[in-house]
């Protein structure tokens, strides 16, 4: 599946993942290929990918996820 994250200064990231792991604000939660379509807030904490480079991770300050047809934004 394919992620973005972004802010407003610069794009963290951009390619493919087979896992993400994201701190939302009712508690974290991981997204898989074919997740069903979502929109969450995002507390501050670790965004984790599980590439096949290995893994990745990026601190946020919170934000908004969307996930949709094997699709991920991340704007924090």
């Amino acid at each position: 599946m394919h992620i973005d994250i972004i802010t407003a200064d610069q794009t963290l990231f951009s390619g493919e993942a087979d896992a993400v792991t994201l701190p939302g604000s009712k508690g974290q939660f991981q997204v898989l290929n074919n997740h069903a379509a979502l929109i969450s807030s995002l507390d501050k904490g670790k965004v984790i990918l599980k590439t096949k480079e290995g893994k990745q991770s990026f601190e946020v300050n919170g934000g908004i996820v969307e996930i949709l047809n094997n699709k991920i934004v991340v704007l924090a």
